[in-house]
């Protein structure tokens, strides 16, 4: 009996020590260490290269192409029990998508807050209205429609970084996606840091406290000196 008793508390204190051993949350930080947030260490890690072409419209192998990835970091965090970078754009899972852009000096020029917003997918009435024109003379049928803006907030930070975080939907084919875009513009103006978190709309009213979390985590790091 003694026996039994004492193998059944080994096995407990392994398991604890197994349990323990299993870090929560994947921590992140850009190719340079100067923008940081976690996910939950269940996301499995994705090459956002995929996303990126799609969202520049450059070609593989362009000279564009070439300069936009030395002056770009990005990552992306799915979810799903197969995961893959398309998800973005649709799953009952969420999908997390982070960016950090060197800004070119005519780009420095141009920021704004409306530009933080618009930096991912079109969110300001203006950049809907030109993305709707440009498929309608393209003679293709939009890939995003039924715009609704769940809330717009303006971020400020310490030492004059500034940003926003819009929570919106978009209908991709059938079905309601949320997303939840954080932006932020450093100090400098030099660059742009983004975060993209991406669920159905009914995943995301089930599990907005988790995606809470995980957009709160996303801040500038500055290193002394």
């Amino acid at each position: 009996m003694r026996t039994a008793r004492a193998r059944v508390a080994l096995m407990a204190a392994a398991l604890m020590l197994s349990a323990c051993g299993q870090p929560d949350y994947t921590y992140v930080r850009d190719r340079d260490g100067t923008t940081y947030f976690k996910v939950p260490a269940s996301f499995a890690q994705l090459d956002a290269h995929q996303i990126d072409l799609y969202l520049s419209g450059t070609q593989p192998g362009s000279q564009a192409e070439a300069e936009r990835s030395r002056r770009v970091w990005s990552v992306a965090f799915d979810q799903s029990s197969a995961p893959d970078v398309t998800h973005l754009l649709g799953s009952t899972e969420p999908f997390v998508y982070a960016t950090v852009h060197q800004l070119t000096d005519e780009q420095r020029d141009g920021v704004s807050l409306d530009r933080l917003r618009d930096f991912v997918l079109p969110v300001t009435a203006r950049v809907r209205e030109l993305y709707e024109a440009q498929a309608t003379a393209s003679g293709r049928q939009p890939l995003f429609t039924g715009f609704e803006q769940i809330s717009d907030q303006v971020l400020t930070f310490d030492r004059g970084a500034r940003g926003v975080r819009v929570r919106f939907n978009y209908r991709i084919g059938a079905d309601v996606q949320t997303f939840d875009h954080t932006a932020i513009l450093d100090e400098q103006g030099d660059t742009v840091s983004v975060m993209l978190i991406g669920c159905q709309a009914i995943c995301f009213q089930a599990r907005a406290a988790e995606f809470d979390r995980i957009a709160d985590s996303f801040r500038l790091l500055r290193l002394p000196g």
